[in-house]
């Protein structure tokens, strides 16, 4: 069993930058890909950004090309998710996920076998 804790939410103004952390315990995550989604209220849970378990590859949806950076620290457990030029567009419950998984079904949240409980970022405008 994996548990993940994710934290780094919080309220900012648009345009501004936040780091959410997922921290792993339980188990090493290095076998994993690990995703970011997100979900607004009234609005289905969405795919934000993908790392393979090997770090060479990373996957955006096209909402956050170009502003969010995924990475991650093998050594720590530990995953990131580098937000900047935060638009309100942006406002959602953030959750981590891991799981064993290729390239094709990273962006499918159902493929993942774990989820963190969720982090709140709150966009002002």
């Amino acid at each position: 069993q994996v548990q993940l804790v994710e934290s780094g939410g919080g309220l900012v103004q648009a345009g501004g930058s936040l780091r959410l952390s997922c921290a792993a315990s339980g188990r090493t995550i290095s076998a994993y890909a690990m995703g970011w989604f997100r979900q607004a209220p009234g609005k289905e849970r969405e795919f934000v950004a993908a790392i393979t378990w090997n770090n060479d590859s990373t996957y955006y949806a096209d909402s956050v090309k170009g502003r969010f950076t995924i990475s991650r620290d093998n050594a720590k457990n530990t995953v990131y998710l580098q937000m900047n030029n935060l638009k309100p567009e942006d406002t959602a419950v953030y959750y981590c996920a891991a799981g064993p998984l290729r390239a094709s079904g990273l962006r499918i949240g159902s493929r993942y076998n774990y989820w963190g409980q969720g982090t709140q970022v709150t966009v002002s405008s």
